[in-house]
């Protein structure tokens, strides 16, 4: 009888223990694996495709992604063709029926905000053009909040059992994130109105949060190599038009904007990009943190 109590006892402790990696996530960018797991905790199995010393438009379907891919309950990733030359094929080669678009395991984060850079026309001849509009939306941090709370919807339906786990990590979430968003709007505050270089057209959702104003990009077209014409072109520009610093991401070669440092005497400034981009972001928090920090040494007014 004792035995018997002591079983039942056992097994009732264990039920009210809280669940582990009952889903498995493959991210295809580091922000929505931190992301992820900010509103997951341990009910999640993250892994991210991509790192952020890679570049998100150029990476191949190896049989290393394609085996996550088809293992896993939930595939979260940008869209807006970021990911065009090489997701559908990692999807189509998974064979798995959770993760094709328009299954609930599917999950597209610029499907849920405010698209900047949406072209009027479409010409492939401008370079990489994306149709829906500029993927490049974590560079903005209100639209981390609108990703989240989508997220944790998507995650309530794919993982019912675990649904109010995942309503009391969002509330956490964004209440630190509001709390954090304010903070970094205000230490920002200097370099409002600052113009600015790009070396590609990948921070306009940066820009439109802090104020900041593009005056030239290095790539003459959006992911064409800066060629020596244009570089000069840009130069001439910053003759009437002068730039506070000129930003390039962690996974970029950063010799067309060393070249404009140099002859323009304008501050190249490496930016984070996304999780991991440099040693100051290594969560979601710390990537905001970075990247301010590194706007306001190029940029604040001495």
């Amino acid at each position: 009888m004792k035995h018997i109590k002591w079983v039942f006892a056992t097994v009732a402790a264990l039920a009210s223990l809280p669940s582990f990696a009952t889903v498995r996530v493959l991210a295809c960018e580091p922000e929505w694996g931190a992301l992820a797991q900010e509103l997951g905790g341990n009910l999640l199995d993250v892994s991210v495709a991509t790192s952020a010393l890679q570049d998100p438009h150029q990476i191949q379907a190896k049989p290393s992604l394609i085996a996550k891919a088809r293992s896993a309950d939930m595939v979260v990733c940008t869209g807006a063709e970021l990911e065009v030359g090489w997701l559908p094929l990692l999807l189509q080669q998974s064979g798995n029926r959770k993760v094709q678009p328009g299954q609930p395991g599917n999950f597209a984060a610029a499907d849920f905000v405010h698209k900047l850079d949406v072209p009027t026309q479409l010409d492939r001849g401008q370079g990489d053009v994306h149709a829906a509009g500029n993927p490049h939306i974590q560079t903005d941090p209100r639209n981390i909040t609108e990703v989240a709370i989508a997220l944790a919807d998507r995650l309530q339906k794919v993982d019912p059992a675990n649904a109010a786990q995942y309503a009391q990590r969002l509330a956490d979430f964004t209440q630190r994130w509001q709390q954090a968003i304010d903070k970094w709007t205000a230490q920002a505050a200097p370099i409002r109105g600052v113009s600015v270089v790009s070396q590609h057209k990948g921070y306009v959702y940066l820009y439109n949060w802090l104020g900041l104003k593009e005056v030239a990009v290095l790539e003459p077209k959006p992911g064409v190599e800066p060629t020596a014409s244009h570089l000069q072109e840009v130069l001439l520009t910053l003759k009437s038009t002068p730039a506070r610093m000129v930003i390039y991401s962690a996974y970029q070669d950063s010799k067309a904007s060393e070249w404009l440092n140099r002859n323009a005497g304008v501050p190249a400034v490496k930016i984070a990009f996304t999780v991991g981009g440099t040693d100051g972001a290594k969560d979601l928090f710390g990537l905001f943190d970075d990247t301010v920090s590194r706007l306001l040494a190029a940029g604040a007014k001495r």
